[in-house]
C-alpha cells in the first residue's frame, strides 16, 4: 500500500512538470490505415502524450497499430498534454476538437491524475469532467474514460469522493469506462523507463493489449449504434 501511494505520487509529479503550448492535435504516427477510417481522438495528460518515448511509441500510436493489426479501420489522434489538469483540458477541448480536419467516432479522456497531485478538490475535478463529458454530448461525439486512482495516503475521504469520479460518470451518461489506465504496468520496474514512472515502449504495449478490446467495442458500438 505504502508503495502505490509513492509510485502513485512519483508518477503524477513527474506527469506535472512544466509543460509545453497545448498544440493541435496531430495524428499519431507509426501505423497505415485507410484514409477514409473512424478516427479516435485520444484527450488526455501525459500518459497519452507519451512522455519520454518517440511520437512512434506513444500509446495513441501504438493502439492504431495495434487495431489495424486486428482489422479494425482506425485513425488515432493524439492530444495529449503533459501536465494537464482536469481544468486546463476542459479549457482547450473546444479548440482541440474544432481543430480537427475530420469529426472523431469515439474520443477517449484520459485525465484526472495532476490534480490529485495538486491535491485539487475532487468536487472540482468531478465538474471539470463533467464538462468535458456534457460537451463531448453536446456535439454528438460518442467517448470512454480511462480512469485514475488516488494514493492511498490522501486520505480516506479524498480517496472515497476521487475514486468514484470514473464509475460514476461512466454509468451516468453510459460510456465504457477502463477503470485505471496504468493498471497493467504498475510496479513493475521492466515496463517502465528509467525515471521508474512512465510507461517504456513495451509497457505501452502492455497496456494497449490490456485496453484494445474495450476500445475496439466501443468504436463498434460508436460507428454503428
Amino acid at each position: 500500500m505504502r508503495f502505490l501511494a509513492v509510485s502513485l505520487l512519483l508518477l503524477l509529479a513527474a506527469c506535472s512538470g512544466e509543460k509545453a503550448p497545448a498544440p493541435l492535435a496531430t495524428r499519431s504516427a507509426g501505423a497505415e490505415s485507410p484514409a477514409k477510417a473512424p478516427v479516435i481522438l485520444a484527450f488526455g495528460d501525459s500518459l497519452y502524450a507519451g512522455y519520454g518515448l518517440k511520437p512512434t511509441e506513444s500509446y495513441p500510436s501504438r493502439l492504431e497499430v495495434a487495431l489495424n493489426a486486428a482489422e479494425v479501420p482506425v485513425r488515432v489522434v493524439n492530444a495529449g498534454v503533459s501536465g494537464d489538469t482536469t481544468a486546463a483540458a476542459r479549457a482547450r477541448l473546444a479548440f482541440t476538437l474544432d481543430g480537427q480536419p475530420v469529426k472523431p467516432a469515439l474520443v477517449m479522456v484520459g485525465l484526472g491524475g495532476n490534480d490529485m497531485l495538486r491535491g485539487l478538490p475532487p468536487a472540482e475535478t468531478r465538474a471539470n469532467m463533467a464538462a468535458i463529458a456534457q460537451e463531448l454530448k453536446r456535439r454528438n461525439i460518442p467517448f470512454m474514460l480511462t480512469g485514475m486512482l488516488a494514493a492511498p495516503n490522501m486520505g480516506k475521504d479524498y480517496v472515497s469522493q476521487f475514486n468514484t469520479i470514473w464509475p460514476d460518470l461512466a454509468k451516468e451518461y453510459q460510456v465504457p469506462l477502463v477503470p485505471f489506465f496504468l493498471q497493467p504496468v504498475f510496479g513493475n520496474d521492466a515496463l517502465l523507463l528509467e525515471d521508474h514512472i512512465h510507461p517504456n515502449p513495451q509497457g505501452v504495449d502492455r497496456i494497449v493489449a490490456a485496453t484494445q478490446d474495450s476500445v475496439s467495442k466501443a468504436l463498434k458500438a460508436a460507428t454503428n449504434p
